[in-house]
């Protein structure tokens, strides 16, 4: 099987070749695309980078690594999107994005550019999976190997899930990880953003720690107790408990 290694972090990011060789190791055939620069919080932004809806790519090689890899002057979501559509050498049979440097957790990986990747493999009908490691750029060393070492015990489950699943697995930037759990989606995030008013013509954007009380059973709380965690996500559809009956229009 053949799959699309990409992330939001950038071509150079140790979580993406942590994932490729993981892929690797699994048995999988890659083929490494990601951003060539940055991309957190572009969700699944298919904006192109490039004049006239042409994206610039650049052949790169990751370290221990034989397989091809690009850079790509594109966000995440629109990588996933190409490679789908048959860019890259052909339509991938999973998506991997990751892994992210910091957890995706809560209903704010809606925002998630790693995440984003996924949901975009999972709308074109490609089973896909975001990987991210509970590490902070001012914390502990990540441990990409043990982020490596659980997505090598969580592929064969998406491998043996029905079509285009889609999944979001969080790792603790610990050695000595609790165990694996399915998980609910928190209420929000880990992390969330305060407005701050600096003049009539500023707004600035703060990132600050949640001060919610952690739920029992939830995906930040479990990964907050040593826990990697695993959840199964829908993407966007139809919900029919908003639907009322509808005024007669025209009358």
């Amino acid at each position: 099987m053949r799959a699309l290694i990409t992330n939001d972090d950038g071509i150079d990011s140790p979580g993406l070749a942590t994932l490729a060789l993981a892929a690797v190791e699994c048995g999988l055939d890659v083929i490494v695309a990601a951003p060539m620069t940055q991309s957190s919080g572009t969700s699944a932004s298919v904006a192109a980078v490039g004049e006239n809806n042409r994206v610039l790519s650049e052949r790169r090689s990751l370290p221990g690594l034989d397989a091809e890899a690009y850079a790509v002057a594109a966000h995440p979501g629109l990588i996933s999107l190409i490679a789908c559509r048959g860019g890259f050498g052909g339509k991938p049979d999973l998506v991997l994005s990751g892994v992210n440097l910091g957890a995706n957790v809560g209903r704010a990986i809606l925002h998630s550019g790693t995440v984003g990747a996924a949901l975009t493999g999972h709308l074109n009908d490609v089973s896909s999976m975001a990987v991210s490691l509970d590490a902070g750029l001012d914390g502990p060393e990540p441990l990409w190997d043990k982020a490596g070492e659980v997505v090598r015990v969580v592929l064969p489950l998406l491998l043996e899930a029905p079509p285009a699943s889609v999944l979001s697995l969080n790792v603790p930037n610990i050695g000595d990880v609790q165990g694996l759990r399915w998980a609910e989606l928190a209420r929000f995030g880990s992390v969330q953003s305060r407005v701050d008013e600096v003049d009539d013509n500023e707004i600035e954007l703060v990132t600050v720690y949640s001060e919610e009380t952690l739920v029992p059973g939830t995906d930040a709380s479990l990964l907050a107790s040593g826990y990697a965690t695993l959840t199964a996500l829908h993407s966007v559809g139809r919900d029919t408990s908003a639907e009322r009956p509808l005024p007669a229009w025209p009358a």
